[in-house]
């Protein structure tokens, strides 16, 4: 049906007659189209329709069809077809954020002892704190260079420490890893922590915190980005998602904006196909008890 698109345009502010002639409809027709009580079936697109722009908006412009639907589904209690959200996502102009391949900030230390590989690309777990992955990112502002260091928990996604700085020092992966341990406290010697072989990793002074934590040091291969694979596809999502989504003036900004992005978003709401499209705290709630999840 084209006459949507005419009613679209004309309350654009163009002329009916003018886009009656561009889309090839009469004029007559789109009026008389106008006069005709709303169907049962429309009338309920409309409303769908105007859900879907609310959930986009709450999504901060990132969700295409499958998590708009599982949104839908699993927030709003809507029973209705993926192709149906694709439809009316398409009628609105929606669409979700695009990935593109992210550039890394690893530089290998010639001489560093690194960890033996404890993981061998087996990135699964069966408890929370089993498996904890760690890298680093990096974004330019308009002041200077954003080093942002993360420590992922493997069983649920979510990101358990972080640390943002303006250098790539050892202090920005040890601050990371201390907000980790600081909120969950693992059980000494149950915790695997996976890195690359950044210099930041293979410095003595992250060795040395991971020794007297009872942590488990991990390396993956040199120069094998599948090696660390779960969190490049987390920062994969920061880029798509936050970073690239606008030009940014300082470093704090940007800090900010990352902190609110982590906390305030992708912990607490962001879905994951592959936690049954739940967020990282609802997963650790739904398969761990309450106080292991605050």
């Amino acid at each position: 049906m084209i006459y949507p698109v005419v009613a679209d345009l004309a309350a654009g502010g163009i002329a009916v007659a003018v886009a009656c002639r561009v889309l090839g409809v009469s004029t007559s027709g789109y009026y008389d189209w106008r006069s005709r009580p709303v169907s049962p079936r429309e009338a309920a697109d409309q409303a769908l329709g105007e859900l879907i722009r609310e959930v986009h908006q709450m999504s901060r412009g990132t969700y295409g069809s499958p998590r708009m639907h599982a949104e839908l589904r699993l927030a709003a209690g809507v029973r209705c077809s993926r192709k149906r959200v694709e439809r009316l996502m398409r009628h609105s102009g929606l669409q979700g954020v695009y990935r593109r391949r992210r550039t890394g900030c690893t530089v290998r230390h010639p001489h560093a002892s690194p960890s033996a590989d404890l993981v061998n690309r087996r990135f699964g777990a069966d408890r929370l704190d089993e498996l904890w992955v760690t890298d680093i990112t990096q974004h330019r502002t308009q002041t200077g260079w954003v080093y942002c260091a993360v420590v992922l928990d493997v069983f649920a996604r979510r990101v358990v420490g972080w640390s943002i700085a303006d250098h790539l020092r050892s202090e920005l992966v040890i601050d990371a890893l201390d907000m980790a341990r600081w909120r969950r406290r693992p059980t000494e010697g149950q915790t695997v922590v996976h890195s690359d072989h950044g210099s930041q990793y293979t410095s003595s002074a992250l060795g040395q915190r991971l020794r007297s934590a009872g942590l488990l040091g991990s390396m993956g291969s040199i120069g094998d980005c599948y090696d660390n694979s779960m969190v490049e596809s987390f920062f994969g999502s920061m880029q798509l998602e936050l970073l690239d989504r606008q030009p940014w003036a300082t470093r704090q900004e940007l800090a900010n904006a990352i902190f609110e992005w982590i906390e305030a978003w992708y912990n607490p709401r962001r879905r994951h196909s592959s936690l049954g499209n739940l967020s990282p705290i609802d997963y650790e709630r739904q398969h761990t008890p309450a106080a292991a999840a605050a």
